[in-house]
């Protein structure tokens, strides 16, 4: 691929892209799908290695109405669990709704009962006008709709959104089985759909608190899996600890954060411009409208970097911060000769969560479609160094990044303040594919250490056109993408007799809105990034979220 000519910037910002022909299909990407409970057998084109054998997990919306009631975000849908089960070259399909209480409220009562992210559930019509009333003054419970990610805490899969609540799950069935709230283990209102896991077995997370005393951002830890006696099946997460908390910077306006960065001695917690307006909250709740709404943009503030150490708790004395940006999912971070550097997918407007909303991912025109696209701020890659030895003898003013090949920079404004720029972790080739989003790495092997490649979803257009592979060191794509065909997050399987980074294979499920009912299950060589083979299902699938392979499947 020759790299593009015109100017960066405008391509950044605009990147103004005209719709592929077919493009009303895209209403399908987010349709309301019947869910395939029992295993169906797929057909498969070219091999499928027979080294690969687990379940390939994905989860996403799947139902996006009840009765006459309409979500209105695409965040919103019920959650659907997919499973793609591969065994001696032979792939099996599955998938089940998430029995949730929000699920299965909205169920008896054919309407929308439970609030989501970007839906405020009207009051119910059989209570009397008084009743209605009042009850715009009550502090809604939150959705347990997990339909963001798959974790998993001391040896059990769960399914997992942004509240305090998750759902545990049984990773071969699919069947949904016992709540489990946060704030019964640790002091935390809410906890991420991305947590970390070390090499001992414990699990990482962050998730907010708030008090009298302020906001503050919390990492928990839940310790690895113990021998369950007599092998009790029930949710455990025993043990689990506050390690740090951070006070928001702004204790009535805290940031929204997605995900955040773990090496393998550090957290770091990227307290970024997106900010929950807490007072919005309790406004917009007698006003009816949704939590989306209370989000806001506040490019005057700064980006900061909580470096906290992840043996100790302890956080540093030291702020270090960039210029506003926004990110919503970390690629690796490692340190090296006394540096934290942290790769990460960034963009420049957070304003645009709430914009996915299901009116603007279902335009009726080309022209409107395109309109929304060209005003979204596109995510790519970049790399931040922070200096780990900042102290009374450190200068002022000067680049304090020594690595080589290294355009990243971080210097000491004042004692104790470090701000930094960032290096881009691409070329211009990358542009040609509008940017990319849903990083992933050989995680097993490679999170929290040096790492060369990762792999991602290119975004042509609002929904993905491509899968990327991209080498750090070269800056060097390779590319995946067909017309017509809409990848989902690319999940890497090492091979067994792995000796290097990408030996093994990236799988994507792929969504064919043209085309009734045939999604297929990709399988790319991981070096070569050429197809080995792929499952054809004859079901069709929504675009989703996140995934993981499990290998125990």
């Amino acid at each position: 691929h020759n790299s593009l000519s015109f100017n960066k910037n405008v391509m950044l910002r605009k990147n103004c892209s005209v719709l592929p022909r077919g493009w009303r299909a895209w209403q399908n990407l987010v349709s309301t799908v019947e869910e395939t409970p029992d295993p169906i057998p797929t057909t498969i084109k070219g091999t499928i290695p027979s080294w690969i054998n687990g379940s390939f997990l994905r989860n996403g919306p799947g139902k996006f109405e009840f009765g006459e009631d309409r979500y209105t975000h695409w965040f919103d849908g019920m959650a659907m669990m997919h499973r793609f089960h591969i065994c001696e070259g032979n792939v099996t399909y599955s998938s089940r709704f998430l029995r949730s209480d929000s699920y299965v409220q909205n169920s008896e009562k054919n309407r929308i009962v439970v609030s989501e992210f970007g839906t405020f559930a009207s009051p119910d019509p059989c209570k009397n006008i008084f009743e209605r009333f009042f009850s715009r003054f009550q502090i809604p419970k939150a959705t347990d709709n997990a339909a963001v990610n798959f974790v998993k805490y001391k040896g059990d899969y769960y399914v997992s959104t942004e509240t305090n609540y998750m759902r545990r799950v049984d990773p071969q069935s699919l069947e949904t089985k016992e709540k489990v709230d946060w704030t019964q283990y640790v002091a935390v209102n809410s906890a991420t759909a991305h947590p970390h896991y070390d090499r001992e077995g414990a699990t990482y997370n962050m998730g907010n608190s708030y008090g009298r005393d302020g906001s503050f951002y919390n990492i928990i830890r839940v310790p690895p899996p113990e021998e369950k006696e007599g092998e009790e099946d029930s949710a455990e997460l025993n043990g689990a600890e506050v390690i740090c908390s951070i006070p928001a910077t702004e204790p009535r306006k805290p940031s929204y954060y997605h995900s955040f960065v773990m090496s393998e001695n550090y957290i770091v917690f990227v307290e970024q411009p997106i900010k929950l307006d807490l007072i919005r909250f309790l406004l917009y709740r007698i006003m009816g409208k949704s939590f989306n709404q209370i989000m806001v943009w506040d490019p005057q503030c700064d980006t900061i970097f909580h470096l906290v150490n992840r043996h100790t708790g302890k956080e540093s004395q030291v702020r270090y911060y960039a210029g506003p940006m926004f990110t919503l999912h970390q690629i690796n971070a490692f340190e090296d000769n006394g540096f934290l550097i942290m790769d990460m997918c960034c963009g420049d407007d957070g304003e645009f969560i709430g914009d996915f909303t299901l009116e603007n991912l279902r335009n009726e025109t080309g022209e409107k479609m395109d309109k929304f696209y060209n005003s979204l701020c596109r995510t790519l890659p970049r790399r931040y160094v922070l200096p780990l030895t900042v102290d009374e003898d450190t200068p002022l003013d000067q680049n304090l990044v020594t690595l080589p090949n290294c355009t990243a920079t971080a210097k000491q404004t004042k004692p104790g303040e470090v701000f930094m720029t960032h290096e881009e972790l691409h070329s211009d080739e990358l542009l040609q594919y509008g940017g990319l989003e849903f990083p992933h790495i050989n995680y097993d092997k490679y999170n929290g250490r040096p790492y060369r490649y990762f792999y991602s979803c290119g975004f042509g257009h609002v929904f993905s056109d491509s899968l990327l592979k991209m080498d750090v060191h070269t800056k060097e794509l390779k590319v995946w993408r067909y017309p017509g065909l809409y990848p989902s997050e690319p999940v890497f399987v090492a091979s067994p007799k792995a000796t290097e980074e990408d030996d093994g294979v990236v799988l994507s499920v792929i969504i064919t809105p043209r085309e009734d009912k045939s999604t297929f299950l990709l399988v790319l060589d991981a070096k070569t990034f050429t197809e080995l083979g792929r499952a054809e299902v004859p079901v069709n699938i929504p675009y989703g979220f996140h995934g993981v392979f499990n290998e125990m499947g």
